[in-house]
């Protein structure tokens, strides 16, 4: 038995006492796992490859894509509140969540699939394909990675059960970006290599990942009623207004923003580092299980007991100085293969804090507005997150194409300038640092924690009032 389960079994936490407890068992954990593990076989690959592929193998400018996928990002944060708003109205004999895994599972796949066939085409043509099938992959994510959030705070009230749910979806979400990380190049080379390789290996994961959201729509169950029964849908602009009004919440977005612009820096950069600084591609691999690996290890076996003892608030903050003291031993000699590897390792352990805990933070606020609003909105609330996490993934790809760019990056070619090699250290050493300084900033004004309790009584109490009923 894991820590997590651990973790989940033996609460001694006070705001247990006070929240029911419902009977999830491993079978659940880990079917809703697999909803990141099957969003990851996509979120990875663009995380990690898709500025690659755009810059050294359909042959785009660096600074366009870091532009188109910026922008692209921005936009998609308007989706975001208008998915979340229409999660929050959907009725559905399988619940409010989970139909939409059901839904979207075959769209996701083909949108993936597309992403990967640019047209030998005039380089504007290209432009168009590539802003096309990029906002598609992202209205297609929004629609099915929304309602996944959801669906864990439709699961259960109980803190620290949606801890440990949390941590087996990033487990799970890693794990696939692992795969993603260490798999693809060697399949695209046994498919023969070139931009048809590229698309064979994601129609393998694209064809996974329907099977994987399958799966967790069977094997989860929604349990999670308001406190005040709406008589009426409650209309949008006051569902946003809700959130006006939620402090954590804000805190929790910026938090997402910094982390996955974080996440977009560790696991895009690598390609370009393993080639050029260290001077050969075949390390990325490496690289991204060094960093991966201690993430995945540290949610399974350490993470919990760290939560259950500290908080998820200071477990964040802790993490992020250990991830600091990571990108300073790199950044000693970023040349030498053994410093960089020791490096990623602590800077993987330190972000496990983050990652594992950051979907359960948000999940917490929602019972935060639903005590200062009288409204539960789950919806609107993880359409922030996911909003979080699409500015900061567009932010961190965006700075990749334009830091390079800047540098004179000219993607193909055996050698690169000098300024170009400065620009890849910078994104893959020092960038990280000044994330790591504001997450621990963030952190430092979330309170929520030790307010949970006294709120989770409040809601009690108002459950059981007849003015409720």
């Amino acid at each position: 038995m894991s820590n997590a389960d651990n973790y989940e079994t033996n609460p001694s936490n006070k705001v247990d006492s006070r929240v029911k407890q419902e009977n999830i068992g491993l079978t659940e954990k880990v079917g809703y796992g697999f909803g990141d593990l099957a969003t990851n076989f996509v979120w990875g690959a663009m995380g990690t490859y898709l500025v690659y592929f755009y810059t050294d193998v359909v042959g785009m400018a660096a600074g366009i894509i870091g532009t188109i996928m910026l922008f692209s990002r921005l936009f998609d944060g308007v989706t975001d509140i208008i998915m979340g708003a229409i999660i929050d109205k959907v009725k559905s004999k399988h619940g409010k969540a989970r139909p939409w895994l059901m839904w979207l599972a075959f769209p996701f796949a083909i949108a993936t699939i597309l992403l990967f066939t640019v047209p030998d085409i005039s380089t504007t043509g290209k432009i168009i394909y590539i802003v096309i099938t990029y906002n598609l992959m992202a209205i297609i994510y929004t629609s099915i990675n929304i309602p996944y959030g959801v669906l864990n705070a439709l699961m259960t009230q109980h803190q620290y059960q949606r801890s440990v749910l949390n941590i087996f979806r990033m487990v799970n979400g890693q794990t696939g970006s692992l795969i993603v990380g260490v798999l693809t190049i060697p399949m695209v080379a046994f498919f023969g290599g070139g931009q048809s390789g590229w698309v064979f290996a994601f129609v393998v994961y694209a064809s996974v990942a329907v099977i994987l959201f399958f799966i967790t729509f069977f094997t989860t169950k929604e349990r999670v009623k308001p406190v005040k029964k709406e008589k009426t849908k409650l209309p949008v602009k006051d569902s946003v207004r809700t959130l006006m009004k939620n402090k954590y919440w804000f805190l929790s977005l910026l938090l997402f923003i910094l982390t996955f612009i974080y996440l977009a820096l560790s696991t895009g950069t690598p390609v370009y580092f393993a080639e050029y600084i260290l001077e050969d591609v075949n390390l990325v691999s490496l690289l991204l299980m060094a960093n991966t690996i201690p993430i995945i290890l540290g949610m399974l076996f350490f993470l919990a007991p760290i939560v259950k003892r500290f908080g998820k608030r200071n477990a964040i903050i802790m993490g992020s100085f250990v991830a600091l003291a990571g990108a300073l031993i790199i950044m000693m000699n970023p040349e030498s293969l053994s410093v960089v590897i020791l490096g990623l390792v602590l800077r993987g352990i330190g972000q496990a804090t983050v990652i594992g805990t950051m979907f359960a933070l948000l999940a917490d606020t929602i019972e935060y507005g639903e005590w200062k609003t009288g409204i539960r909105n789950e919806g609107m609330i993880y359409a922030g997150g996911s909003m979080g996490l699409k500015i900061g993934t567009g932010l961190g790809a965006a700075l990749i194409g334009w830091l390079l760019a800047i540098g004179g990056y000219v993607g193909g070619l055996e050698t690169q300038t000098s300024s170009a090699l400065f620009s890849i250290e910078f994104l893959f050493v020092y960038a990280p640092i000044i994330v790591n300084v504001l997450q621990i900033i963030v952190m430092y004004f979330y309170k929520l924690d030790k307010e949970y309790p006294q709120i989770m009584k409040d809601l009690n109490e108002r459950k059981h009032s007849p003015i409720s009923q």
